[in-house]
């Protein structure tokens, strides 16, 4: 199927493309925690570390938390889906009655995640309907032990559980593939 880029055809083409789960976390004015779900987040360098995430101009968390300068990325495991539903959704408090901790790198940390990127604003770029946000990695946090939170094709998804160890040989390989990656 071929045709003009719409937003429809956009996401629908996009969505081909399998990402990680996330919720952005920060402090507004007044040190009021705000957050929300994001699945544009990556790796940008190693040295100096940086890392990004993508947040619309017309979201009512990353416009409250730019100010502050620091964010945490919370990334969720395949059993957090309460806290999809809690950050990606525009009603409510998102922090009502939930068990979370303020970093003193970035912003609140939030229970059972997988991991933690704490963070300050680095750079700022306007690209369409969206801010791209470079961040300075402060502080890296191992969280729980488990599998990835994806989305794919518009859904919530898991990743499978491997039924099979790894043998050298393969687990050689894939380290060779890291000179792939430019």
């Amino acid at each position: 199927m071929t045709g003009a880029p719409t937003p429809e055809r956009m996401r629908h083409a996009l969505g081909h493309f399998a990402t990680g789960v996330t919720i952005v976390t920060g402090f507004a004015e007044g040190a009021a925690p705000v957050g929300f779900a994001c699945q544009s987040f990556a790796s940008v360098s190693l040295h100096p570390p940086l890392v990004l995430f993508c947040a619309d101009h017309r979201g009512r968390s990353w416009p409250r938390m730019r100010d502050h300068g620091r964010f945490t990325v919370n990334v969720l495991g395949h059993d957090q889906r309460d806290l999809i539903a809690r950050f990606g959704s525009a009603d409510g408090a998102r922090f009502e009655g939930l068990d979370w901790s303020p970093s003193e790198h970035g912003g609140p940390s939030l229970p059972g995640v997988l991991m933690r990127v704490h963070c300050s604003v680095e750079q700022v770029h306007v690209a369409g309907d969206h801010d791209v946000v470079v961040g300075r990695v402060l502080d890296l946090e191992d969280g729980e032990s488990g599998r990835p939170m994806l989305f794919y094709r518009g859904r919530l998804t898991v990743t499978e559980r491997r039924t099979s160890s790894v043998s050298d040989e393969t687990a050689e390989a894939a380290e060779a593939m890291d000179d792939y990656w430019g």
